[in-house]
């Protein structure tokens, strides 16, 4: 069986990563990978699959082994990305698709660097302040703060295999989609018995 791939997608707060990624997992095969809280479920949340619920005791001892990919504490509560769940899916063949938040991409990145990943950009500072204003879901000045992180974060794009930048929703699903098109033809060229294909290049001299 061949592995799986692990598509890390991140963006700056209000570059529409959500709607983007809204029908993402049916369209091309992929799997959210899920991460662990010590926060208490929400009605109707399943643990394993909206989240892994965990004490903070049994948090702090996987901190401890080294067990999540990245992790870190959000109003009083701990959330982790953790290792093994991902890699099992992995294993099993399953294409992976982690959501996060850019810090937490970085540091996913160093552990798998095999992982492919893109990156969301507004099309300019101007918009994002624009839409995040127009949601009207936050005051002015927590908008201002999301747009001073924006501006720290968006230099990370270039650490990234594919960056998307979404001036028109439309345009951004297109160029979402034909990168995991891309990235999953280049991955069955380089992951499927590579061995045999080096072979059978170098033999046709």
């Amino acid at each position: 069986m061949n592995r799986g791939t692990l598509y890390i997608v991140t963006a700056p707060s209000g570059c529409g990563k959500g709607t983007i990624l809204e029908n993402a997992a049916d369209k091309h095969g992929l799997v959210y990978s899920v991460s662990a809280t010590t926060r208490a479920p929400r009605t109707g949340e399943i643990d394993g699959v909206h989240y892994f619920f965990k004490s903070r005791e049994d948090f702090e001892e996987m901190i401890k082994n080294d067990d999540f990919l990245e992790y870190a504490e959000y109003c009083g509560n701990f959330y982790g990305t953790p290792r093994d769940a991902v890699e099992k899916l992995i294993e099993e063949g399953k294409d992976v698709l982690l959501e996060i938040e850019v810090q937490g991409a970085m540091k996913v990145m160093d552990k798998l660097p095999q992982a492919v990943t893109l990156f969301i950009l507004p099309p300019s500072v101007r918009e994002l302040k624009r839409r995040l204003l127009k949601r009207g879901t936050e005051a002015a000045e927590v908008v201002e703060e999301r747009v001073k992180k924006a501006i720290c974060e968006i230099p990370f794009a270039k650490h990234f295999d594919f960056v998307i930048i979404n001036d028109d929703i439309n345009n951004a699903i297109r160029d979402f989609d034909a990168c995991i098109i891309a990235a999953k033809h280049l991955r069955k060229c380089h992951g499927k018995d590579i061995d045999n294909k080096i072979t059978e290049v170098l033999e046709n001299e």
